[in-house]
């Protein structure tokens, strides 16, 4: 079972914060990117203008500095942003090992399988990638991507970039079916993931829990990644 802490800041000081208390937590941290866009909520850069304005951003792609903690931590990137595609190389170069796209970020997904089917092979041998899915789509949409996709995310929340949202309980029944879509896949699910609600995604064959509120909010956040942990023998 994988327990990943989540973050979401608004600022290159929170960011370092945040990651100086999750690397006591943990060697992998999940971490968002919300454009303003495709979800409703900011995130650095995107609340300083963009990679393109962030002084930060600009010396971490021109390889001037690094991310926080970039030698003892990976960095997981969900990427809440439209048509995320178009920009991924500047996610590799803030040190990307996985990449979670949104099937419902991209507007043409057939060019957007092409793009998946072409990139080249240093990206796909040294980025995991996933797909991540609202509640409210249909799973049949992202079945091509399957074959392409070390893990698929489902959103455990009907509105996503934002932490301490409602369970959705819709994804129990996609869960399901993208288990019999594709038997072998690592199902991972983001948003509202609790004590409360891990024990049945656990029981449906989750292996890959994603954590915010829950871990961060916690007084003991160390007991309860060992207690969800604890829920596959």
């Amino acid at each position: 079972m994988e327990i990943v802490p989540a973050i979401l800041v608004r600022s290159f000081n929170e960011l370092k914060d945040k990651l100086s208390f999750v690397s006591h937590l943990s060697g992998v941290v999940h971490v968002d990117f919300c454009d303003g866009h495709f979800v409703t909520a900011e995130t650095w850069p995107y609340t300083y203008g963009g990679f393109e304005e962030d002084i930060h951003a600009l010396h971490i792609l021109n390889e001037e500095e690094g991310m926080p903690y970039w030698d003892t931590m990976d960095f997981e990137f969900d990427l809440m942003i439209k048509n995320p595609h178009l920009v991924l190389d500047n996610f590799i170069k803030l040190g990307a090992k996985k990449i979670i796209f949104h099937i419902e970020s991209v507007k043409d997904t057939g060019e957007f399988l092409e793009f998946i089917e072409g990139l080249d092979m240093y990206t796909r041998e040294n980025t995991q990638l996933g797909m991540a899915i609202n509640t409210t789509t249909d799973v049949s949409l992202i079945k091509p991507f399957l074959i392409h996709m070390d893990f698929v995310q489902c959103m455990g929340v009907a509105h996503i970039g934002r932490q301490g949202e409602p369970f959705d309980e819709r994804v129990f029944d996609q869960i399901k079916k993208i288990r019999e879509m594709d038997p072998e896949i690592l199902i991972a699910v983001d948003g509202s993931v609790n004590m409360a609600t891990a024990p049945t995604l656990v029981d449906l064959g989750v292996r890959k829990l994603v954590v915010g509120s829950a871990i961060l909010d916690d007084s003991d956040p160390v007991s309860v990644i060992e207690e969800m942990r604890s829920l596959v023998d």
